[in-house]
């Protein structure tokens, strides 16, 4: 299988320009994920996967280290990586079809692919029929499927998701993940998905990450051995999950 993202001792350290101190928010991280393949980071909260991820997508630099996509050195932001926030973060005064078509839009794809391109994915997400829609005529969920379908139209290498199911109900966040496992297999993307839910990592990614607490890094790497879609009652998942929460309580308790 071939390595997309490699990741080699990162660090990341914020000034505070009123004390002039540092704050580090990560140290020497090194991961290497795969093409296709879904991988979760989860972790203490402040161990710095936010920071993390917006390396990875280029709204910020590392302190020192690298980031590899698909062999190229990460500087910027780019089509290759598409990211989805907590936040639905759509245009109110666009209809769905036109959210989704923002980033062809910008690169200059002709409008009869656009319309195609919105066609598309709006359909891969399951919103046919909403495309003239405003987002303030969509509940959470459909919002959170018009933000993927978004980060999709640009054709990234790359998926990257920041607690995108966060602020749903428990019942709408797992039907989300379901739907999003459902387009994973259909895209084939590489998915790199930040979540402070264990059970909803362990239903989701084929590797997890589990973090330290503050300065971040890689604490250990679980290879999740199960079929899907997977039973979060099975005996099997629940070890799963009380591994990985018992190395974050271990993280959290040596803050206290």
């Amino acid at each position: 299988m071939r390595t997309k993202v490699e990741v080699h001792h990162l660090s990341k350290a914020f000034l505070d320009s009123k004390t002039g101190t540092h704050t580090q928010a990560l140290s020497d991280v090194g991961l290497e994920v795969n093409e296709g393949e879904f991988l979760c980071l989860v972790g203490p909260s402040g161990c710095g996967k936010t920071t993390f991820l917006r390396i990875l997508a280029g709204l910020e630099m590392p302190t020192s280290g690298a980031v590899y996509v698909g062999g190229r050195n990460i500087h910027a932001p780019g089509p290759d990586r598409g990211l989805v926030f907590q936040e639905f973060a759509l245009f109110p005064w666009r209809t769905i079809a036109e959210n989704v078509i923002f980033g062809p839009e910008i690169q200059g794809v002709p409008l009869p692919q656009q319309r195609q391109i919105a066609d598309k994915y709006i359909e891969l997400v399951g919103l046919a029929g909403w495309e003239r829609k405003y987002p303030k005529e969509l509940s959470g969920g459909m919002k959170q499927k018009v933000a993927i379908a978004r980060a999709l139209a640009s054709n990234p290498e790359i998926l990257l998701m920041d607690e995108p199911f966060g602020s749903l109900d428990a019942q709408t966040r797992n039907l989300m993940q379901a739907e999003l496992l459902r387009i994973w297999s259909e895209t084939k993307k590489t998915i790199i998905f930040v979540s402070h839910n264990v059970d909803e990592a362990v239903y989701l990614a084929d590797r997890i990450a589990v973090m330290s607490a503050r300065p971040g890094r890689i604490r250990q790497i679980f290879k999740i051995n199960l079929e899907r879609p997977r039973d979060r009652t099975g005996r099997d998942f629940l070890s799963y999950r009380k591994r990985i929460l018992a190395i974050i309580s271990e993280e959290v308790g040596e803050l206290l």
